[in-house]
């Protein structure tokens, strides 16, 4: 066991490199800092980043970014309707050798990496978007009877486009849950957009470099672990993900509009989340006012309107921001 000022040294030094980072991938990926911010604390508490945006506004030059500035060894799937699980996982061959005996040989998928970018995820069928189930949740997959781990760590950064709809197929509550965070990429600003004209279509466009390695990333996940959290910021999340819950405690707002609402997994995301807010800002430990803004990336995916608050043009984020407000002012005048 580490001595406070060792743990305290360690944090302060972890949260400069990450800072560091961020900065570097902010340089390419122009004007989001907020959706860098996200994409890097999902890595940095060893889970799952799920990016909402249209096409063109860079989801996969962030990921190719991430994929150099941490370290990984990175892959990039399409998918597409056609897609097979084995295009994914991998698959036996029989091959014979010179002596003409014959042997099953297993030629490893792409998702033997350690960071996997699943683009377009939702263009895939139910059978195929299955196949990263149990990759996702326990970082290995089964092939022919055979249990074959992953890449250490292992991240999935998968991007949809939320108008587009034709043709798609959307993910299943157990996958959507297994996202630590949902990440909406907005639109640039003006001024933005005009930063991104001139820095891309000239001869100079920023290259980034290794400030991580994939060792260093899994002592970083391990050291955010060990972050100390306040009683009050554990009560603010318990709160606020059983308040989302659509059962008679919880609010008018949430009982009146929501159909189905998050799991225990919620909870340990916000858990982790707030750690990395705190490394990235510089804090030794996480605040009530961290659970409250990342409340909308952790909970979006994780609940849903009912039928008559989508007929009535309810924004789930709007409410997820609603409540956590008021559970939020309720912790910090206790």
């Amino acid at each position: 066991m580490a001595a406070p000022a060792d743990l305290v040294a360690e944090i302060e030094t972890l949260g400069d490199k990450l800072g560091a980072a961020r900065d570097s991938i902010a340089k390419r990926f122009i004007g989001q800092e907020r959706v860098v911010e996200l994409t890097l604390m999902a890595l940095v508490s060893g889970g799952h980043a799920l990016l909402v945006g249209l096409p063109g506004l860079g989801k996969t030059r962030l990921v190719e970014a991430l994929s150099t500035v941490m370290g990984l060894d990175g892959n990039r799937i399409q998918f597409t309707p056609d897609l097979m699980p084995a295009d994914i996982l991998g698959s036996e061959v029989l091959e014979t050798a010179a002596d003409g005996r014959r042997a099953f040989r297993f030629i490893e998928g792409p998702i033997f990496c350690q960071l996997l970018m699943a683009d377009e995820i939702n263009r895939a069928s139910p059978r195929t978007q299955s196949a990263l189930l149990q990759a996702m949740q326990e970082h290995e997959v089964t092939v022919a009877g055979q249990h074959r781990k992953l890449g250490t760590p292992f991240h999935v950064l998968a991007t949809q486009n939320p108008l587009e709809q034709e043709g798609t197929y959307p993910l299943p509550e157990a996958q959507l849950d297994r996202f630590l965070l949902q990440i909406d990429v907005p639109y640039p600003t003006r001024e933005v957009e005009k930063q991104i004209l001139l820095a891309t279509t000239g001869t100079d466009d920023h290259e980034v470099s290794p400030i991580f390695t994939s060792e260093e990333l899994i002592k970083a996940q391990t050291l955010l672990r060990r972050m100390p959290v306040g009683e009050s910021v554990v009560e603010c999340i318990l709160d606020l993900v059983r308040a989302c819950r659509p059962n008679d405690d919880a609010p008018s707002l949430i009982r009146e509009n929501i159909s189905w609402g998050p799991g225990p997994r919620a909870s340990q995301a916000l858990m982790l989340a707030s750690r990395a807010q705190a490394l990235l800002d510089g804090r030794l430990a996480p605040s009530v006012e961290d659970v409250r803004r990342l409340a909308k990336p952790v909970l979006s995916h994780r609940m849903a309107l009912g039928f008559a608050a989508r007929a009535r043009g309810e924004d789930l984020g709007r409410i997820i921001e609603d409540v956590a407000t008021q559970i939020t002012k309720v912790e910090a005048a206790a």
